[in-house]
């Protein structure tokens, strides 16, 4: 009998059931004596024991359905070695439970913070494989993620709405878009929804060549403009501060985010109407997107593969438009953020897009 755990953990996305899907039904197809015991809500359900043993029918009727069947959470990955508020060892508990289960590996489908979780069970002698889930697209070691696409399609459209109000009424428009870390989606719904200026973390912005860009198109005749900023955009002055310097300014700002500060600041330089949209948690939400529904199912035939040939401690990967695996060992701790000077930053720019640099 092959006893496979699973559990998805962090923040949701579109294709968590679609990618657990792919990993069962290969395994279903490749096996008869699968047993596929899923743990509720992420690590928190491998730490307390809260588990299911799943049927095959779970697997069905579930490719186009967002969020996942077995619920997530957060576990930070630097309170993992903490005990919990009843002393509770949770990677011991992690690993008493997947003995006690007799597992002969986990699959884990989870972003920055699950990978390294991962990685540390892998450390402590449990077989693992891992799956690459975030809307962010900022996993070293996969050139993209499932999810990623699906938000971008959100975030897009959201952008495509706003053009019609922009233009009507002659207004700057700012539409907030996730990413705290770094500016994939951003930059790709901002570019697909044209947007005219964009905002990223990896590009610190200088509010002067904002205003210039505006004032460009307005005396274009151009009577609206739409910025696509990532909640994580920063200022250049804010950029040379220390994580403590800035970390102090953001809870002194009467900014409730970068959008309304940058939103002020036009309005006040400018004397335009600025009007700002927040799409916020509709970027991980509704069904997958056809791409999605694609990657992930071969992201989890991957992962079944990796499990009958007994190869653990990697994670699927997509490398130069072909599936494969990389070390956990290798991904782990690190962040994949654009390079300003990267091919679609440039073209961008050559379509006249700004980015405040």
């Amino acid at each position: 009998m092959l006893r496979v755990g699973m559990l998805t953990s962090g923040g949701d996305c579109q294709s968590l059931n679609a990618a657990m899907r792919g990993v069962a039904k290969a395994l279903y197809n490749s096996r008869k004596d699968v047993k596929i015991i899923g743990f509720e809500d992420g690590y928190k359900g491998l730490i307390y024991g809260n588990y299911r043993e799943m049927k095959e029918s779970d697997f069905s009727g579930i490719l186009t359905e967002g969020g996942t069947i077995l619920g997530s959470s957060r576990q930070p990955f630097k309170l993992m070695r903490v005990p919990d508020e009843n002393g509770l060892d949770k990677v011991e508990a992690m690993k008493s439970n997947y003995t006690k289960l007799k597992l002969d590996c986990i699959v884990i489908l989870g972003g920055n913070g699950t990978q390294k979780t991962a990685n540390l069970l892998r450390e402590e002698g449990l077989n693992v494989v891992s799956l690459p889930k975030t809307i962010d697209n900022d996993l070293w070691g996969t050139d993209i993620t499932f999810g990623f696409q699906s938000a971008v399609n959100v975030a897009a459209n959201a952008i495509d709405c706003i053009h019609t109000t922009a233009s009507s009424h002659g207004r700057v428009f700012i539409v907030e878009v996730m990413g705290h870390k770094v500016g994939w989606i951003t930059l790709h719904a901002g570019i697909a929804a044209g947007a005219d200026i964009i905002l990223i973390p990896e590009i610190p912005y200088d509010i002067d060549k904002v205003i210039k860009k505006l004032n460009e198109r307005s005396k274009k005749g151009k009577n609206f403009s739409i910025l696509a900023v990532a909640e994580g955009a920063i200022s250049k002055e804010d950029a040379a501060l220390s994580k403590k310097e800035f970390k102090k300014k953001m809870a002194d700002s009467p900014y409730p985010s970068v959008s309304y500060k940058i939103g002020h600041e036009i309005e006040e330089r400018t004397g335009q109407e600025v009007r700002i949209t927040v799409p916020g948690h509709m970027q991980r939400g509704g069904s997958p997107c056809p791409y999605d529904r694609v990657l992930s199912t071969m992201f989890g035939a991957e992962a079944a593969r990796l499990i009958i040939n007994k190869e653990y401690g990697k994670m699927v990967a997509m490398k130069n438009n072909e599936i494969t695996s990389v070390p956990l060992s290798e991904v782990a701790g690190k962040l994949k953020s654009i390079d300003p000077e990267c091919a679609i930053i440039k073209e961008a720019k050559l379509l006249g897009i700004g980015f405040g640099d």
